[in-house]
């Protein structure tokens, strides 16, 4: 819709297409580094090459010699950019200055070229020589009553190698608190597929897509999340498979696409339908929506039987590889449909239909992202998956599975290498045999427990490892003023962002090298290895110089930290850092599904993990594959007021995480800004409101009660294609009205996608 609403537009062409090429050029040559920027673009996610940051699809094997898409352009042009966040830059800007800039301004100041040290008389950061960061470092974290005082956070695009050293280190120095990125996405996944099949990992390959015979999308936008995703969505409409969509919003990259490597979508206007079927549920209301399509599946399955017709369960798979279907069904009969309907937003008719697709296909795979994960029964959302796959046998076979959409480009791998708070008794004494250091075996704290434990007190120093953790995290008037109480923060980064600019009592900001730039050690250019959402692992080589002389890489700043607080290691870090083969070495020592790692890696293409679910063999307590049976709502309307809607934060398309690009996002017709709220048609019907009205948003308690502090005033009202009962506003800056608290029982994922709120006119503030 346009009502003359500046910067509100709408949009009504497909994904990729022009508009994606016109956004290539304008990002490149916005970072006015147009030079590196091809070279780059040549390299990118080619064999020998480096991988791309944007995201962690697979590459194909045969690949273009451009293997690229918008978005993962627009993450390297904004690494390799000429602009230069210099020693200059911090002296000309005190922090309460750049406080001011938008999230957006920091990041586009350009990469980090020295190491700095807070000077809290200037209020300015100042260079440090490496060696007395590393000392002073050292020194303060030696200084601690206790390890388990310091938090140990991971951004997922670090790599294998430097997330090993990094565990090592800090298992070394005593901790086992390590927060990192996996816990506020695919927190549940990993809990609730290990539950389910044994592996916390999704279950398909690419190759999947090409024998199945149904794709189900829920709760993921490929358009701007996963963008390379696209080509492979269009291989499966074009040679006749079905996809069906399920998600809130009405998503362009659910829709139609037009790949741009394409002469003939680019020159004659084509493009490709995608989802046959688009199933727009309210926001938290998917395990009700799943709950219903089972139980209809079931319906029909004794319908069938009592007619002498072909079952559509798979009985034979049921009864030799599964446990827990009668717990399933006794759930699904006392589940009313009333109630399914209330919760889902769809009609009865609606989830039959969808079970009847289900039901007509030989082979589905079922795709999923943040919207089935970041609600308060997240585990139990991932879980009514697998028990959707599971009762028609759509698990072990090819085209079929479940893949599980990650965002980073290495979040999987980080945790595959040990980054991980509750560890195996396995993995801990295979870590202290080979490298002769006693550990803890103490549980360590997740991501929301970190910032809780610093907030008390209880937490002295974070190191991070990459990210923008506390803009990342919910309720930033909590998270804000808890890392201000730190003792010690240091911060390992490319570029600077919000969170480099809340000061503890002791602060440092150390430049690493991006995934683009040359990483020369003593044993001459090295290699890194990431692992991709289909569990393939693979090597990254970066090709361009590095953006200034003083930059190390990961690795090499994880060993002079760990050198300079562990005087007497055993571990030889000098050794590990001059040939990054040695740390694939003692992977593989370590962890056995690594087993001859440097050698499988010099494949095209690398290799992949163990997969032991894809096969049908089942490590978990039962040794079959699981039935779990949900019984708990992720918002419980019952306790809310009738105008009370459910909020999901969302990405914009000019946007990667806490990551600002632009202030564009072109697939939902805004442009320029970013204070918007989309709301349904309906809805803004029912509350008078109208589009470009200006509104307040106040979420709510647990008892119904709106908060004064968790509210976002003077949002424009953007109409939407969307479900009813569901309001959507951008992150960052919507995290305010989230809760540290409201999160997934069983992983502490915050519910990103399940606030619920209130609305009213912004003269009613």
């Amino acid at each position: 819709m346009n009502n003359g609403v500046p910067g509100v537009s709408g949009y009504q062409g497909p994904a990729g297409g022009w508009g994606a090429v016109k956004a290539v050029a304008a990002s490149v040559f916005s970072q006015k580094a147009v030079a590196r920027d091809i070279i780059a673009m040549f390299r990118m996610n080619q064999v020998k090459g480096f991988d791309c940051p944007g995201c962690a699809w697979p590459d194909p094997g045969h690949r273009s010699p451009m293997e690229l898409c918008e978005n993962g352009v627009k993450a390297v042009s904004w690494e390799t950019t000429s602009k230069k966040a210099s020693v200059e830059f911090f002296r000309q800007h005190t922090v309460a200055e750049l406080w001011q800039y938008s999230d957006y301004e920091l990041e586009n100041s350009g990469r980090l070229t020295h190491p700095m040290k807070y000077d809290r008389e200037s209020d300015t950061w100042q260079p440090v020589d490496w060696q007395v960061a590393f000392a002073e470092i050292g020194a303060r974290l030696r200084s601690y009553a206790s390890a388990q005082q310091v938090e140990f956070y991971t951004s997922g695009r670090t790599s294998n190698e430097a997330a090993f050293l990094y565990q090592l280190f800090a298992r070394e120095y005593g901790s086992s608190n390590f927060p990192d990125c996996s816990n506020m996405c695919h927190g549940p996944t990993s809990v609730g597929l290990t539950q389910a099949i044994g592996l916390g990992k999704g279950t398909v390959e690419l190759a999947d897509f090409e024998h199945c015979e149904l794709v189900i999308c829920i709760g993921h936008n490929p358009g701007t999340n996963h963008p390379r995703m696209l080509s492979t969505l269009r291989e499966v409409a074009q040679r006749g498979a079905r996809i069906i969509a399920i998600n809130p919003l009405a998503e362009r990259g659910l829709e139609r696409f037009s790949f741009p490597q394409s002469p003939t979508d680019m020159f004659k206007g084509h493009f490709t339908a995608l989802s046959h079927d688009y199933y727009q549920v309210k926001m938290g209301g998917d395990a009700s929506l799943l709950k219903g399509v089972m139980k209809a599946l079931i319906e029909m399955d004794e319908a069938r039987i009592l007619l002498g017709q072909e079952p559509c369960l798979d009985r034979a798979f049921l009864v030799e590889h599964t446990h827990g279907y009668q717990a399933l069904y006794d759930d699904l009969h006392r589940c009313q449909w009333a109630d399914l309907e209330q919760d889902s937003g769809l009609t009865r008719s609606q989830m039959e239909d969808l079970a009847y697709r289900y039901d007509k296909s030989n082979a589905t795979i079922i795709c999923y992202g943040l919207g089935i994960t970041q609600h308060k029964n997240g585990t139990e959302n991932v879980q009514q998956l697998i028990n959707l796959l599971l009762l028609k046998g759509n698990i072990g076979k090819p085209g079929a599975g479940i893949c599980p959409l990650r965002g980073h480009s290495n979040v999987q791998g980080d945790r595959s290498v040990g980054i991980n708070e509750a560890a195996s008794e396995d993995f801990l004494q295979r870590l202290e045999a080979r490298f002769g250091i006693q550990v803890s075996r103490e549980n360590g704290r997740a991501s929301v427990e970190s910032i809780r434990a610093i907030e008390r007190g209880e937490a002295k120093a974070l190191i991070c490892l990459g990210g923008n953790l506390a803009v990342a995290m919910p309720q930033p008037q909590r998270t804000f003023e808890a890392m201000k109480k730190l003792d010690l923060q240091v911060h390992v980064a490319t570029k600077l962002n919000r969170s480099h600019l809340l000061m503890a009592q002791h602060n440092y900001l150390l430049p690493a090298l991006g995934r683009t730039e040359r990483d020369i050690q003593a044993g001459g250019i090295q290699s890194v290895t990431v692992e991709d959402a289909m569990s393939m692992v693979h090597a990254s080589c970066g090709a361009l110089k590095p953006a200034s002389r003083w930059l190390k890489s990961e690795p090499a700043i994880v060993a002079g930290l760990a050198r300079a607080t562990l005087p007497d290691s055993p571990v030889n870090w000098e050794a590990l850092v001059g040939n990054y083969d040695l740390i694939r070495e003692a992977i593989a020592d370590v962890i056995p599904a690594f087993a001859d790692y440097n050698a499988r890696i010099v494949a095209p293409g690398g290799f992949r993990m163990d997969t032991p679910a894809s096969r049908r063999e089942w490590h978990t307590s039962t040794g079959k594959a699981n039935f779990v049976v949900s019984q708990r709502r992720a918002v419980e309307r019952e306790q809310q007021p009738a105008e009370a809607l459910v909020l999901a934060t969302l990405r914009s398309h000019d946007q990667y995480n806490t990551t600002i690009y632009g202030m564009n996002d072109r697939y939902r017709g805004i442009s320029g800004r970013r204070d918007v709220a989309f709301l349904s048609q309906q809805e803004a019907d029912a509350r008078g409101l109208a589009e470009g009205d200006v509104i307040n948003i106040q979420a709510l308690d647990e008892s119904g009660t709106p908060s004064v502090d968790r509210a976002m005033y003077g949002l424009t009202v953007v109409i939407y294609s969307m479900a009813a009962g569901s309001l959507g506003a951008y992150l960052p800056e919507a995290n305010v009205l989230l809760s540290l608290d409201a999160v997934d029982s069983q992983s502490l994922t915050p519910a990103y996608k399940s606030v619920p709120v209130v609305i009213a006119k912004a003269s009613a503030r």
